[in-house]
């Protein structure tokens, strides 16, 4: 019977650490490289939806050091699963001959039940003074109005218990 965390998210949140750790202040972003693909992390941005242990557990794994081994699979496969990071996180840039991330010119806002605004596409989010605030093609934004890194979803929603409420049909 399994004693540790219940979930692939508490086993990331327990092994990377606390929010309360420098790593997880804005700018801080590590990169993990190879000779065909770079993959970064920013941690500020991290909520550990955990798509990339679900998708390449051999090259996503918190309990290792570093938690990132691009040498541990092809880069398409890597450049797929980065991809399906929700919140902007991770990152890459290949060094070989293979696609770049892409740009989407469409935008659209999902609502995650009782959890962030996962929103894609070409975004620019800006202080009331109009200064940018981050450019990026994915973003988790803060629905439950207790994150300490707002506009951005820190997590705070599931230790809060944050609920969303019923879903709304679209009328259609």
């Amino acid at each position: 019977m399994p004693t540790g965390p219940s979930d692939k998210r508490e086993l990331m949140e327990d092994s990377i650490g606390s929010r309360d750790e420098t790593r997880y202040e804005t700018g801080v972003k590590k990169e993990y490289a190879n000779d065909q693909i770079v993959v970064t992390w920013e941690p500020a941005y991290c909520i550990h939806a955990a798509d990339c242990l679900d998708g390449l557990p051999a090259v996503f794994d918190p309990w290792r050091h570093p938690w990132i081994a691009v040498e541990a699979a092809p880069a398409d496969e890597i450049a797929d699963v980065v991809m399906r990071c929700p919140t902007g996180a991770l990152h890459f840039r290949r060094l070989d001959d293979g696609d770049q991330e892409p740009e989407s010119p469409d935008q659209t806002i999902q609502l995650r039940p009782n959890g962030p605004l996962f929103v894609r596409g070409k975004i620019r989010i800006e202080d009331a003074s109009g200064h940018m605030i981050r450019e990026d093609t994915r973003v988790a934004l803060c629905r439950c109005g207790g994150s300490e890194n707002k506009p951005f979803c820190d997590g705070t929603h599931r230790r809060i218990g944050f609920r969303s409420g019923p879903s709304r049909s679209s009328g259609k």
